[in-house]
C-alpha cells in the first residue's frame, strides 16, 4: 500500500502549478535562482542578484515557494483530513483562522484542509492577478506588492508549521524529510534576507528555524 502512494502521489500537486512565461525577465530570474541553487550555497542563492530589481526577484521567488508548498503538501493530503485535522493548527499553542477579508470578513474556524485550500486559492488568485503580480515587461509593480508579499510568505509559513506539527512523522515514512527540511530551510533562509515575516509569526518553528540556520548547518 506504501509504495504503491509513493508511486502515485511523488509529484502530486495540491493545486495547478504556477508556470513562469519562457522569455520574460522574471524567466530569467528563475533560471539564475536553479543555477545558483545548485551550489549548495542557501544565503547566496536568496541573496538579490547585483543590478537586480527586488520586486521582480520577490515575484520570482513568490511563485517558486507556492509551487514546492503546494507539492510537499500534496504528499500528505491523504491524510490531513477534516477528521484528522479539525483545526489548522501549528502544534498546541497556535490556532489559525482563516481570514481574506473577501468572502470571508471576519476569522474562521475551519479545518486544516479547507484552510490550506482556502490559502493555496487566495495565492494563486494573487498570482495571476496581472495588477499585483505584472508579468509584462516594463509594467510596473503596484506600491502594495511587498506587502501582498510579506502576507503571502506568512501564510505559506503556515503550511510548512502545521506539516511539522501535524504530518512529520508521515513525512519521514515517505521519504520526504529531507526534501521538506531543505526547502524550508531554504524558505527561511528567503525571509530574513528580505525581513518578511515578524519573529512572533514564526515562533511555531523557532527550534527548528535556530537549528537550520546555525553555521554548521548553513
Amino acid at each position: 500500500m506504501n509504495l504503491n502512494f509513493l508511486g502515485l502521489n511523488k509529484n502530486k500537486t495540491f493545486k495547478p502549478k504556477k508556470n513562469i512565461p519562457e522569455g520574460t525577465k522574471q524567466y530569467q530570474l528563475k533560471k539564475y535562482a536553479e543555477a545558483t541553487l545548485g551550489s549548495g550555497n542557501l544565503r547566496l542563492a536568496v541573496a538579490l542578484p547585483e543590478g537586480e530589481d527586488l520586486n521582480e526577484w520577490l515575484a520570482v521567488n513568490t511563485v517558486d515557494f507556492f509551487n514546492q508548498i503546494n507539492m510537499l503538501y500534496g504528499t500528505i493530503t491523504e491524510f490531513c483530513t477534516p477528521q484528522e485535522c479539525p483545526v489548522m493548527s501549528a502544534g498546541p499553542k497556535y490556532e489559525y483562522h482563516w481570514c481574506d477579508g473577501v468572502q470571508f470578513k471576519k476569522p474562521v474556524k475551519v479545518s486544516a484542509p479547507e484552510y490550506v485550500d482556502y490559502l493555496m486559492t487566495w495565492v494563486q488568485t494573487q498570482l495571476d492577478d496581472e495588477n499585483t503580480f505584472p508579468s509584462k515587461i516594463g509594467v510596473p509593480f503596484p506600491k502594495s506588492f511587498q506587502s501582498t508579499v510579506k502576507t503571502i510568505f506568512k501564510r505559506l509559513f503556515r503550511v510548512y508549521a502545521h506539516i511539522y506539527h501535524a504530518h512529520f512523522p508521515r513525512i519521514v515514512s515517505l521519504g520526504e524529510e529531507a526534501h521538506l527540511n531543505t526547502s524550508f530551510k531554504h524558505f527561511i533562509f528567503f525571509v530574513q534576507e528580505f525581513n518578511l515575516i515578524d519573529k512572533k509569526e514564526l515562533a511555531p518553528l523557532a527550534e527548528l528555524i535556530a537549528t537550520l540556520t546555525s553555521s554548521q548547518h548553513s
